[in-house]
């Protein structure tokens, strides 16, 4: 979709097509060949009807993001995929408000989603980007959702930004060939998102696969995650950091976070022991933020081995950072013995967890070739150095 398109969507006449399209939409359950016929027997221009649907499409899709405010928003159909979650953005600007910062400035702000949500919590915030039609989108999705903010296009390299508080960056991550792993290939590049971090109040949106060694120094690095998805790594400059490691879990009960600080075993050696009746498996974040032993600290338990991310208590304790499961049994690890046994025990649908063994869970599965009425969870890990299979249930 090209700029002129886009601008004539946000006339009356193009938005009469789209709820024209989105009533299609629904009448056709989705099918977006019926839908498309009764959307050019309004708009005959192939380019503005494709456009109206694509939109409806995208808004419904954008549901799961951006709830029911998507049904009013704008998207591109990689400025979705790559926006930040609303809970997500809700939780970063929430952390920016309460640190009381005078501005924002978005630099990289896509279609808008961390935009909005730093107006939604009541902060002055800009969007530059240098793609028009994602500054288009952006300031749309402003006006849609009745929210104060500014856009313009621009390179954020070379953008004066002295007059806001604090720089916020989402380096693009992805090239013409697919998703760049090589933080030396971000654009802009990590030397000059290094270099913001070190000398203004700022924050960087990263992947959350980024290696600890790469935080530089004083800089606070967050690990976030949405309903057990690691969503992003966060990096906070000194100005605004407050702890060295976070992991924030976002949840269906609200926000829990843990630091370093609440780790008792932080610089110490990690508390290992055997098997209890109950395995606590850390949320990812807490896993990425380097924190499992923080985790061991508040159920009061210890880890199945020193290297694996399982933590194993005899209590059942409850907690946002982990999963709770009763182990239920330990039956052997070995493929033609766990048949056997799985077998025995008539079990026909089996969900695996592996960790710290070389087992891929599907293939796994496949050859096991199980049949039977019963389900059951298995986890396949390491205990002491040795490979464990043991058969759990949720908590």
């Amino acid at each position: 979709m090209d700029l002129a398109t886009f601008s004539w969507l946000l006339t009356p006449d193009g938005r009469t097509l789209l709820d024209v399209a989105g009533r299609a939409w629904a009448d056709a359950d989705g099918d977006p060949v019926r839908a498309a016929a009764a959307v050019r027997r309004t708009e005959p221009d192939p380019e503005r009807s494709a456009a109206a649907l694509t939109q409806v499409g995208l808004r419904v899709r954008g549901v799961a993001k951006f709830g029911e405010d998507a049904l009013r928003m704008f998207f591109t159909p990689d400025g979705l995929e790559q926006a930040t979650r609303r809970r997500v953005g809700d939780h970063r600007a929430a952390r920016l408000a309460a640190a009381q910062v005078p501005s924002v400035v978005d630099l990289g702000c896509g279609i808008g989603g961390d935009l909005t949500a730093l107006a939604r919590a009541g902060l002055v915030a800009a969007g530059v980007d240098l793609d028009p039609v994602r500054v288009a989108v952006a300031e749309a999705n402003l006006a849609a959702l009745d929210l104060e903010g500014a856009t313009t296009v621009a390179d954020v390299t070379t953008l004066p930004i002295d007059g806001f508080g604090v720089a916020l960056l989402d380096p693009a991550r992805r090239d013409g060939r697919g998703r760049v792993f090589d933080a030396e290939g971000w654009t802009p590049s990590w030397a000059f998102t290094t270099r913001l971090l070190t000398t203004r109040p700022s924050v960087a949106k990263l992947a959350p696969g980024l290696p600890h060694d790469l935080v530089p120094e004083g800089v606070e690095a967050e690990w976030v995650s949405d309903r057990g998805d690691v969503k992003e790594a966060v990096l906070w400059s000194p100005h605004l950091a407050l702890s060295r490691r976070r992991a924030t879990v976002l949840g269906d009960g609200g926000l829990a976070s843990m630091t370093e600080e609440d780790d008792p075993y932080d610089g110490a050696p990690r508390p290992v022991r055997g098997v209890g009746r109950y395995l606590h498996e850390p949320d990812g974040a807490v896993i990425r933020a380097g924190l499992v032993t923080a985790v061991a600290g508040a159920v009061g338990g210890g880890l199945l081995d020193e290297r694996i991310a399982y933590v194993t208590t005899d209590e059942a304790v409850r907690t946002p950072f982990a999963t709770a499961y009763e182990v239920l049994e330990e039956i052997p690890y070995r493929e033609k013995a766990l048949r056997a046994a799985l077998r025995e025990r008539g079990v026909g649908r089996l969900t695996i967890k592996k960790r710290g063994v070389d087992v891929v869970p599907e293939q796994l599965r496949k050859r096991l070739a199980l049949k039977g009425d019963a389900e059951a969870t298995l986890v396949m890990t390491r205990v002491a150095g040795e490979g464990t299979a043991l058969l759990v249930r949720p908590v």
